[in-house]
């Protein structure tokens, strides 16, 4: 085959093109620190790159879930950490006030300060984090506490005729709560004798479901927490105390239930919708199919039942005919709610325990993550320099090298 000036012309510019070409990639690996910068250039890579970056993203957006779960359970943490010490302060000023040596003046006082208190611990129920209410489940754009006046509501709203109970109004009785000794009674139904009867929440669903019970039956009475309500008038029933075996004789005390004729002001009559009942949980995800429910129940802990005995530890403190051996008896229903808010917290730190744990491990999981995406996408420097310094020789080599081998045209000898 006869090589002429023409193809050792063209070749040249070819090879001497193609090292531009090698040239280019290597400035563009070095400058960008990327194998790649287009998906032609190596469609694997480019397909790999795309789910390992998928993968980064996803742990990332998951630590900027972590950021919204502390910011609630931190705002929960510290409203709980309050309310405890507010129902603290309540009981030992209850403490302080079943001395009999408390004149009626000093024990209205200590109730003007238990007042205060009250109105501190609704306003730590409707607490916010950011623009959301954090105690009032899913529906977190209203206040779980919007009406004040509907914690101590009269008597008389629970009939609707003034002749007497009238059964036919039961459908607004389910209405209301009634507060007592530590409980929180719900409308179950009408006695033969024309008595309303409140039962304790904790047994509804034990003893019977509420508006469909026979309320006149032997052993729901004997069973019962109950509050039987008529317009003259508040009984409290409870069971009687089984004996002790081997200490008591079962034909010694009482065996039937427990009666007491309760003042006006022992019962604390309150609507439901005057504390929200949303218990649904509010939950973030912080892993692929792992959710993290950021709210407590707060039913449990903001309630009308720790309203309506604050009211009624109020109103005790303000009659001067109560001593203090009947003070004695709201001590205890506020150790049992501060019972329920430490239970609540609890809970609450046990999540936070496992938050902090999925932190850890979404910090392992972005390392790994980010490591597999470099491997996969970002070139060695150190070789990549070499290669550049090796190929900018070698292209200046052929180029001195095609000045050599390309002979003189007719051109340069009529110069």
């Amino acid at each position: 085959m006869r090589v002429t000036q023409m193809m050792l012309s063209t070749n040249s510019l070819k090879h001497i093109n193609q090292g531009y070409n090698r040239l280019a990639t290597l400035q563009d690996q070095l400058s960008t620190g990327k194998r790649i910068t287009k998906a032609s250039q190596d469609p694997v890579i480019a397909m790999k790159g795309m789910r390992y970056r998928s993968q980064v993203n996803e742990v990332e957006q998951f630590q900027r879930n972590l950021r919204e779960v502390y910011s609630w359970m931190d705002a929960a943490d510290s409203a709980l950490d309050e309310a405890t010490q507010a129902v603290q302060r309540i009981r030992e000023l209850a403490t302080q006030a079943a001395n009999d040596t408390y004149e009626g003046t000093q024990r209205a006082n200590i109730a003007k300060e238990i007042k205060q208190l009250r109105e501190h611990i609704q306003s730590l129920a409707n607490t916010k984090n950011s623009t959301k209410f954090i105690f009032n489940g899913t529906n977190t754009t209203k206040a779980p506490i919007v009406d004040m006046e509907g914690m101590d509501l009269e008597r008389s709203l629970l009939f609707n005729d003034p002749d007497g109970p009238d059964p036919a109004h039961s459908s607004n009785i389910n209405d209301f709560n009634l507060t007592y000794g530590g409980r929180t009674f719900q409308y179950v139904g009408t006695s033969e004798n024309d008595e309303l009867i409140f039962l304790d929440t904790r047994q509804i669903g034990k003893l019977a479901n509420s508006g469909d019970v026979n309320v006149d039956e032997g052993e729901f009475n004997e069973k019962a927490f109950q509050l039987k309500i008529t317009k003259d008038g508040i009984v409290f029933s409870e069971p009687a105390p089984k004996p002790v075996p081997g200490i008591d004789d079962e034909d010694d005390g009482p065996t039937g239930p427990l009666t007491k004729t309760l003042r006006e002001e022992d019962v604390i009559i309150s609507r439901k919708t005057s504390v929200s009942a949303n218990t649904q949980s509010v939950e973030i995800e912080l892993m692929k199919g792992v959710t993290i429910p950021v709210n407590i129940n707060a039913s449990s802990v903001f309630s009308t039942g720790l309203f309506g005995d604050i009211i009624r530890l109020e109103k005790a403190l303000e009659n001067p005919s109560i001593d203090g051996t009947e003070l004695t008896g709201y001590i205890d229903d506020m150790f049992g709610h501060i019972d329920n808010i430490v239970s609540e917290r609890a809970e609450l730190g046990a999540r936070i325990n496992r938050v902090e744990m999925i932190e850890n491990r979404l910090m392992e999981q972005n390392v790994f993550a980010k490591r597999i995406m470099s491997d996969n996408e970002d070139v060695d420097l150190e070789r990549v320099i070499i290669d550049l310094t090796t190929q900018e020789s070698v292209h200046r080599a052929a180029l001195a090298v095609g000045a050599r081998v390309i002979q003189p045209s007719l051109m340069d000898f009529l110069r």
